[in-house]
């Protein structure tokens, strides 16, 4: 698979099955991505690889919670600004209108919506999942970083043959994730990513793209 196809068929799945992905296959791909750049070469990315018996219990114990109705946990970082202003506004609105009227659900259906979501609580069904870690202590520079290093984990991850869904969802079940993974008190978890096989039979839509003028200005003499 070259570049260009791994980059055009990556996307976020929400639906994988229970094949189980080799240790050695995860290695190989964290291994290469550990060459993501960084300002400085400060590498500031702490990844916590959960499989097995460990995940199983993650999944049961972010289960209780839901079932219990649980709040979340305060967020440590902001995950979109309080008053998105256009284009940004109306690009998530698209997202949620496509993502939720995939699976029949309504703008209104606020349940609904609770019980896809939760669907996040058990990874989608994959068999692996990574929780990205960075430095309470660091700067908006190395969270850049960390963006760029998960890039490169997923693409590798599609070099194999393999699916991701990144999931900034898991950081408001942060404290039951440290349960399970246990970081040191100075790191912040930013996402969780579920990893695994596509389940083919799980219906979806992918989300369209902006057009590349409205991102792109071309400054040509």
């Amino acid at each position: 698979m070259d570049v260009y196809e791994a980059v055009t068929s990556r996307r976020a799945v929400r639906g994988f099955t229970d094949k189980v992905v080799p240790r050695e296959v995860l290695e190989r791909v964290l291994c290469a991505a550990a060459w993501s750049p960084s300002g400085s070469n400060l590498q500031p990315w702490h990844a916590y690889v959960v499989i097995g018996e460990p995940l199983a219990e993650l999944k049961k114990r972010a289960g209780k919670r839901v079932a219990a109705g649980d709040p979340w946990d305060e967020r440590e970082y902001e995950m979109y600004p309080s008053a998105l202003k256009s284009p940004y506004r109306e690009r998530r609105s698209a997202f949620g209108e496509e993502r939720y009227g995939a699976l029949g659900i309504s703008r209104e259906d606020w349940e609904s919506r609770q019980r896809a979501a939760s669907a996040n609580w058990d990874c989608f069904g994959a068999p692996a999942a990574l929780f990205c870690y960075i430095d309470r202590g660091l700067g908006l520079p190395q969270w850049s970083d960390l963006g760029m290093y998960l890039q490169t984990v997923m693409l590798l991850l599609r070099a194999e043959g393999l699916h991701s869904c990144p999931q900034m969802a898991w950081s408001v079940y942060r404290k039951t994730v440290a349960e399970i993974v246990s970081p040191p008190d100075g790191l912040i978890l930013f996402c969780g990513m579920s990893i695994g096989f596509e389940d083919v039979t799980v219906d979806y839509i992918r989300t369209g793209r902006a057009p590349l003028n409205e991102t792109v200005t071309f400054v040509e003499g």
